[in-house]
């Protein structure tokens, strides 16, 4: 790993948990609005999503170190918080390593 690499993703990390919950909280804010769905319904429903969320961003963003941060980046790309894009600037290897993980999607 290259120092510069650790330096740009402490950087980063900011940033990619900002746009992440923009993206996640407009969905959650629609799951409150649902006509198809009463009062309980929506806040429940908005609730799960929020529990699950948290714990994403957990798995996420805690704990971070230079001899983990290709598993946290192979993490974030899996819940859609890194992409190709963000890492274009890293070394190759770094994304390399990040990118040709194959990653399954749940569902």
């Amino acid at each position: 790993m290259i120092e510069s690499d650790w330096k740009k993703f402490s950087a980063m990390v900011p940033m990619l948990r900002e746009r992440y919950l923009a993206t996640q909280n407009a969905r959650i804010a629609r799951m409150l609005t649902d006509p198809k769905k009463n009062e309980t319904g929506r806040f429940w429903d908005a609730m799960d999503e929020m529990k699950r969320e948290a714990e994403t961003l957990r798995t996420c963003l805690d704990g971070h170190s230079r001899s983990e941060m290709i598993f946290y980046l192979v993490l974030m790309r899996k819940v859609g918080m890194v992409t190709k894009e963000d890492l274009a600037d890293f070394s190759e290897d770094l994304q390399k390593q990040v990118f040709d993980v194959p990653i399954r999607k749940k569902g």
